[in-house]
């Protein structure tokens, strides 16, 4: 494998080194990259910058909308990270990000547990004004923002490019998480030999 880096659009710079980001596109990729090898795994400085980008579009998120996991991956160039986008808002609480306003696509609160108490993440959105339906659901066809849809390519790479990387700490944890889980997109999987 060449100097590139496994992602779908966020890494891949020939003229850098391995483990740094380059600006997201609005194409999603068609095909499965190969694996990286350990030699181009995801470093802390590009986890940072990673988690910094996150962050930036939860913070883009208007009052009065919520946003979903899947949709800030796929923003990113991640359509299946929005596993990823939970781990990295579970590290948020200490910040001024709104990660209550991150749901699953259903407008279920699935990351309620991260908000310190039972109810808390629910209690943030009910200030902000969101209505709960009878199955403690937000109407995302009403309140939903889709970064990916909602916002211009020119505004989104703005957000994006104003991220900056020294306000967003990667825990060891979260780093171990991004590596070696199985639903990473930055897993380095074990090579069989035959």
């Amino acid at each position: 494998m060449s100097d590139q880096l496994y992602t779908p659009s966020l890494f891949d710079l020939p003229d850098e080194p391995a483990g740094t980001m380059k600006p997201a596109t609005s194409q999603a990729p068609t095909t499965q990259p190969p694996q990286p090898s350990p030699a181009e795994a995801l470093t802390r400085e590009g986890a940072a910058q990673l988690v910094a980008r996150v962050y930036a579009l939860v913070k883009a998120c208007p009052s009065g909308r919520v946003t979903t996991y899947g949709w800030i991956g796929a923003a990113l160039g991640y359509p299946r990270g929005a596993r990823m986008v939970g781990w990295i808002l579970n590290e948020s609480h200490d910040s001024d990000v709104p990660a209550q306003r991150v749901v699953s696509a259903k407008g279920e609160l699935t990351g309620s547990w991260a908000f310190g108490q039972r109810g808390r993440m629910r209690q943030l959105l009910e200030d902000e004004g969101f209505p709960f339906d009878a199955a403690d659901h937000i109407d995302m066809k009403r309140y939903g923002w889709n970064p990916g849809r909602d916002l211009g390519a020119d505004a989104r790479q703005r957000i994006l490019d104003g991220a900056d990387p020294a306000a967003a700490p990667v825990s060891d944890h979260l780093l171990a998480l991004l590596l070696d889980d199985p639903a990473s997109p930055f897993r380095i999987a074990p090579t069989t030999e035959g």
